[in-house]
């Protein structure tokens, strides 16, 4: 088997402690959070980031910004900041 080698740098800063939880929050934001957001923005045929909130905003993309609200709270609580 063979890593690339953005799995060897992300496993390095796993691996020094200090890092790990800002490593771990970027993950969950990126490859959760983030991931479930374009997929539910996709699915109410909207592309993500491309409105603005105000008047006439879909309820679908209200309810697809508010789930991100909710996972990216989910990921600072799960992961908090290191001095």
């Amino acid at each position: 088997m063979q890593l690339k080698p953005s799995l060897l740098a992300a496993a390095a800063l796993l691996a020094t402690g200090a890092r790990a939880s800002s490593v771990a929050y970027d993950v969950c934001q990126t490859a959760g959070c983030n991931t479930v957001a374009v997929a539910c923005y996709a699915g109410a045929s909207f592309a993500f980031g491309t409105f603005t909130a105000g008047l006439g905003v879909p309820p679908a993309l209200v309810a697809c910004q508010t789930t991100l609200e909710k996972c990216s709270s989910a990921c600072a609580s799960l992961f908090p900041s290191t001095p």
